[in-house]
C-alpha cells in the first residue's frame, strides 16, 4: 500500500489531498479516514489504498502512521527536567501545607512565588 503525507485537509469541505511518497497526489475524502480522526493535520504520515476516482486517484481506507509533532510538543522541556521541577514543586507545596497546618498563610512574597511556579508548571503540562 502506498504511503505519504497529508498535504492539506479542510474539515468544513470534508476533503483534502495526500502527497504520496512516490510523488503522486491522491484526493482524500473524510469518509476514507479512520472514525476517530476528524481533522488530519498537514504532515500526518498515512498509509492508504488508491482507487481511480472521477478526477484522478482517490485515497481509500487511510491509516494514520504518525501524526506530526505540534509546535508546543517541540518546545516542551524533556521529561527528566520536568520530573525535577515537579519534585521541587511538591517540596515547596509541603512547606506551604506545613505553614497552613500551623495556622498561618505564607508571607506575600512566598505566596506569589508558589503561585508563579504553579502557573508555570501548569502551563508546561497543558502544552
Amino acid at each position: 500500500m502506498p504511503t505519504g503525507k497529508v498535504k492539506w485537509f479542510d474539515v468544513d469541505k470534508g476533503f483534502g489531498f495526500i502527497h504520496g511518497d512516490d510523488g503522486q497526489e491522491a484526493f482524500l475524502h473524510a469518509s476514507a479516514l479512520p472514525a476517530e480522526v476528524v481533522n488530519p493535520r498537514p504532515g500526518t504520515r498515512v498509509e492508504y489504498s488508491v482507487a481511480d476516482g472521477r478526477r484522478g486517484p482517490s485515497a481509500m481506507t487511510v491509516q494514520i502512521l504518525e501524526a506530526p509533532r505540534t509546535v508546543s510538543e517541540g518546545m516542551r522541556k524533556p521529561t527528566e527536567d520536568m520530573t525535577i521541577i515537579v519534585e521541587d514543586l511538591i517540596k515547596m507545596l509541603d512547606g506551604v501545607s506545613t505553614s497552613l497546618r500551623k495556622g498561618s498563610y505564607p508571607d506575600a512574597a512566598r505566596g506569589a512565588k508558589v503561585a508563579a511556579v504553579l502557573r508555570a508548571v501548569a502551563e508546561e503540562l497543558d502544552n
